[in-house]
């Protein structure tokens, strides 16, 4: 791992406006003949008046804001634009020649300007964008704009996950690794504000590392407490003494609970009014917003923070807890979410994460279909163990079933016994013969190691979802998952007699076997239910083959193609052929030159265009493929020969 100070303090990019093409298309749509405008409304710091911004980029305009301080003020946010003394029927006569008028933050206007944009709206003369936000009440002649359908409103929800992970691609400079990814995701709850803060003052104090293995940025340890940062955890950091102290009690007591009964009554009781703390019905107190924990840790003194600390051995209980509760779930065949704080918080704050927990929770990501995260988590167990084979296999099925042969080859190198790797390591390179017959080899492997059992029975739950019956023992829980694997390699005759009966995995290789598209269906959706995407989008991908009827082989295509996205990259033998998303003509040029390897400051060249806009657009171009990076983009999709610029 490399700190790269200097190189970080050079990647001062903008950022470029990302995603929203349904909203941005929606607005400038309300501004067309026939239609007097729109309100925006949303959460604060969900990129509304960046939306509208974008909208409006090059119209004429006028622009009024309202402010917390002026509220009390008549016409205070159109003082620029009236004059010092008007009554509203003026006002309304003056504004009216203005053809577009923008109004942010319209939740903060005094009652003068709310009254004078309810009017402007019912003359439709000027056309409205109103920009509100969903923090409180809002004044009801702003909320009767669209409660009395005077103008459409557009409730803007967080961006979505793959659109945040492109933005922060732009403003970063690169790709984000991806447990730092979700740290910062999980940090701002949708915030656009605070995340670009965050990553801001990550770059100012040159805590972005790249990780040279995977080519992204990684961060570790302590939130950066800048100026910027501390405004947006100024309500803890700024409190009274006594408050301060709980809530710094209740900050180094994460990731583990604490029980209410240890901490002032009165004060919770103040503390959960100002909404800065929640108890949940056991009585565990925890702190509301996931960045003031981080804050207020990072913002101890040396000797209270050793005061406050808790000591290691709760962290080591609680680890093993979740790590059994990890297990627990994949012998059950149920991995649909399932907390793990205490793993994430070691991993974040940058302490050593053993080897065995990081290989179940990398096991855990892996059948949940999220690769880039299984992995991440495999890769942290291999930095103070590099030679463990757990965590090397994770590597290695990680990488194969992304289409990263190199990765997985490297991974499993001096661990010939690795046989699951392998097979996927075959089917990868196109060997599906090979692949099967290595998946005989672990089965014949597994026979030997726990008897004539060891594939006959095993992951309890049938497709209802339930997972309560007892957890099996995980020799068969392996068994089970290796005859799977026959089914996603399109080879079920074996494992459908072999499967535990009615289970999900079961129900999934009958109906392959027997080729009924509408069965696979229903297998894919019990999978779903129970959080195995990848596993979910292959039976689908198996079932549009199967149908015979073309709309629903389109219909299974589809939601085979919308899960797939959802499996960050993941490129197996049941999903070949899906295209996971359209290319623009420049990212399509791009991808074309990347699969025939060139490298990005070869393609710059080429196009006469910078290396980091080529960067940009071939980042762009996997989020819609779903590929990993450009060793995966010749198998995904098929190019054209390459022809000269």
């Amino acid at each position: 791992m490399t700190t790269l100070r200097r190189e970080a303090k050079t990647l001062e990019l903008p950022w470029r406006f990302t995603g929203r093409e349904d909203e941005l298309e929606l607005i400038r749509r309300s501004l067309t003949a026939g239609h007097h405008g729109i309100v925006v409304t949303g959460p604060a710091g969900c990129g509304k008046t960046r939306l509208v911004t974008e909208a409006v980029r090059g119209s004429d305009r006028a622009r009024a804001a309202g402010t917390p301080e002026t509220r009390h003020l008549s016409f205070a946010a159109f003082a620029h634009l009236l004059p010092e003394r008007v009554s509203l029927h003026r006002a309304v006569q003056l504004l009216s020649g203005v053809r577009l008028l923008v109004v942010d933050d319209a939740h903060l206007l005094d009652d003068a300007s709310a009254a004078l944009v309810h009017q402007l709206a019912v003359h439709g003369r000027t056309r409205l964008i109103v920009v509100a936000a969903d923090v409180g009440p809002c004044p009801g002649a702003i909320s009767r704009l669209w409660t009395g359908e005077l103008l459409p409103r557009l409730v803007l929800e967080p961006l979505p996950g793959e659109e945040t992970e492109q933005l922060l691609a732009a403003g970063v400079g690169g790709s984000l690794e991806p447990l730092t990814l979700n740290r910062l995701r999980h940090l701002s709850r949708g915030d656009l504000r605070l995340l670009r803060d965050l990553v801001d003052a990550l770059r100012e104090r040159g805590l972005l590392t790249c990780r040279a293995e995977t080519d992204t940025w990684a961060w570790r340890g302590p939130v950066p407490v800048t100026a910027t940062i501390r405004e947006h955890a100024a309500q803890v950091l700024e409190g009274p003494r006594e408050a301060r102290e709980t809530l710094e009690r209740l900050a180094f007591a994460e990731p583990l609970p604490l029980p209410m009964g240890d901490l002032d009554l009165r004060l919770l009781e103040d503390l959960e009014s100002d909404g800065l703390i929640r108890i949940d019905d056991h009585g565990t107190v925890r702190l509301t917003h996931p960045l003031h924990g981080p804050v207020l840790r990072a913002a101890a003194g040396r000797l209270r923070a050793a005061r406050l600390a808790r000591t290691p051995d709760r962290w080591e209980a609680a680890l093993a807890a979740e790590s059994a509760a990890l297990t627990g779930r994949i012998e059950q065949a149920d991995v649909r979410p399932l907390p793990t704080p205490v793993g994430e918080w070691l991993a974040q704050e940058g302490a050593a994460v053993p080897a065995g927990y990081a290989a179940v929770r990398a096991r855990f990501s892996r059948l949940r279909g999220e690769l880039r995260e299984a992995a991440a988590w495999a890769r942290e167990g291999l930095r103070g163990a590099p030679h463990d084979a757990r965590c090397r296999c994770e590597l290695a099925l990680a990488a194969a079933q992304s289409g990263d042969t190199a990765t997985a080859q490297e991974a499993i190198d001096g661990h010939p016994d690795l046989d699951e790797p392998s097979a996927w390591l075959a089917a990868a390179r196109g060997d599906t013969e090979g692949a099967l017959a290595a998946i005989g080899d672990a089965m014949d492997g597994m026979v030997q190691r726990y008897g004539h059992g060891a594939g006959a029975a095993g992951v309890d739950g049938a497709g209802d979802g339930a997972g309560t019956a007892p957890a099996a023992e995980p020799a068969c829980a392996d068994a089970v998952f290796a005859l799977y694997d026959l089914v996603r390699l399109g080879a079920p005759g074996k494992a459908a007699e072999l499967l535990p009966a009615d289970s999900v995995f079961a129900l999934h290789a009958d109906a392959l076997a027997r080729e009924d598209g509408a069965a696979l269906d229903r297998a894919a959706e019990a999978l779903e239910e129970r959080g195995f995407l990848l596993f979910a989008a292959e039976a689908h991908a198996q079932a549009a083959r199967a149908h015979r009827d073309p709309r629903a082989a389109r219909t299974s295509r589809t939601r085979a193609v919308a899960l797939a996205r959802r499996c960050q990259g993941a490129r197996t033998p049941a999903l070949s052929g899906l295209v996971l998303g359209e290319l623009t003509a420049r990212q399509r040029q791009i991808v074309t030159l990347a699969a025939a390897g060139l490298s990005n400051r070869q393609i710059a060249e080429q196009l006469t265009l910078s290396i980091r806009t080529v960067g940009n657009h071939l980042y762009s171009a996997y989020a819609r493929l779903g590929a990993s990076d450009r060793g995966a983009l010749p198998w995904l999709v098929e190019l054209p020969e390459v022809q000269p610029a």
